[in-house]
């Protein structure tokens, strides 16, 4: 069953000029340690953190929050898996919130898919719970 569907857009533009103003303040008030190594590795560097702070509001949005009520932005994570897809983790507050919110019985998983064309930057995220026995039954 879906728990929540969240969405986000933003500018890259913007965030480049959020980079360029607060610099390492930015950056290490929103994302993590490995956001940043992945984006400092980037030629776009300004498009892989506007993607992955719309995965971060996308995210808030499918808890049911959004920022406001007390999810930090280092709560929300987005790494890669070899293939290149997205993965979201969440900690802190956000982690309680996902367990909270997670009926008995299931576990919760969090889709997310991102998108970029610039100067736009999308990401979309689909938080499931899933019947713990359906995940034993599977090969």
């Amino acid at each position: 069953m879906i728990l929540g569907v969240g969405t986000d857009l933003a500018n890259i533009e913007r965030i480049q000029g959020t980079l360029d103003r607060f610099g390492d303040r930015f950056r290490n008030r929103v994302f993590t340690e490995t956001e940043q190594a992945k984006a400092e590795r980037r030629r776009d560097t300004a498009g892989t953190y506007a993607k992955r702070w719309a995965a971060k509001e996308a995210c808030s949005k499918a808890l049911g929050t959004g920022l406001a009520m007390g999810i930090a932005w280092k709560d929300m994570s987005v790494t890669n898996l070899r293939t290149g897809q997205p993965v979201m983790h969440v900690t802190g507050w956000a982690a309680d919130r996902l367990k909270e919110m997670t009926p008995d019985g299931h576990e919760a998983i969090i889709h997310v898919t991102l998108t970029d064309d610039h100067p736009w930057a999308q990401a979309f995220v689909v938080i499931e719970a899933r019947p713990l026995q359906e995940r034993a039954a599977q090969p």
